[in-house]
C-alpha cells in the first residue's frame, strides 16, 4: 500500500464506503482524536516495558481502539458494510481492571491530584485528558451520524478516562511518589 496518493493534497480524504470528506469533517477530527489517544497509550506501554503486567491489557484497549475506528469511519447507513468485530466486552473490561486497579490503592481518592510524580504516571495523565477530547469528538459525531457511534462506544471512552486516572495513582504509589492533592473548598475551620 502506497502511503503519499497526493488524494489529500486538496484538504480531503476517504472514509468507509469510499467516500470522501473535508479533513476537518467531525468523523475525521473523532478518528485523529482516538488515533492520538492511541499512540500515547503505545507510549505508555513502552515507558512501562515489555514485562509490565499492564501490556496485556493495554494492547487489549489499543486493539479494541483500532476495531471502533474502523466502525466510525464507515458512515450509519452503511455500517453492514463494515464486518469487523465490534469489542462490546470493553466496558466490562475496564471496569473489572479499574475494580483491581482500585483495590490496590492504600488511599481512596476524594480530592484532585495535580497530574505529574513521574514520567508514566504523566503519560497516563496526558493520555486520560485526551481520552476526554475524544470523547468529546464522539459525542458530536453521534449528534451527526446517530447510527455510527454506538452505546458501548461512549461508555468504552468513559470507562478507559477513569481507568487511566486509577493507573496514575498506582503507578505514583508502586514508586513511592507523593500525591499532589488540590482541594477545591477548605475545610471549615475549628
Amino acid at each position: 500500500m502506497k502511503i503519499s496518493t497526493g488524494k489529500g493534497d486538496a484538504g480531503q480524504t476517504g472514509v468507509g464506503g469510499g467516500l470522501r470528506v473535508d479533513k476537518d469533517d467531525v468523523r475525521v477530527e473523532c478518528l485523529g482524536e482516538i488515533d492520538e489517544f492511541n499512540s500515547g497509550i503505545g507510549l505508555l506501554r513502552a515507558w512501562l516495558g515489555p514485562e509490565h503486567r499492564w501490556q496485556e491489557d493495554l494492547q487489549k484497549v489499543q486493539t479494541d481502539m483500532m476495531e471502533i475506528m474502523s466502525h466510525l469511519a464507515t458512515p450509519g447507513d452503511m455500517a453492514k458494510q463494515n464486518t469487523r468485530p465490534h469489542p462490546e466486552d470493553g466496558p466490562r473490561y475496564l471496569e473489572m481492571w479499574s475494580f483491581e486497579l482500585e483495590k490496590s490503592l492504600d488511599e481512596a481518592s476524594d480530592w484532585f491530584l495535580l497530574p505529574g510524580g513521574n514520567v508514566a504516571s504523566s503519560q497516563c495523565h496526558l493520555v486520560r485528558t485526551a481520552v476526554r477530547r475524544a470523547e468529546r469528538r464522539l459525542i458530536s459525531l453521534k449528534k451527526a451520524d446517530p447510527d455510527c457511534v454506538l452505546p458501548y462506544m461512549l461508555v468504552y471512552v468513559n470507562r478507559l478516562s477513569d481507568t487511566l486516572f486509577l493507573m496514575a495513582r498506582v503507578l505514583m504509589q508502586d514508586e513511592g511518589v507523593s500525591e499532589e492533592k488540590w482541594k477545591l473548598f477548605k475545610p471549615p475551620a475549628e
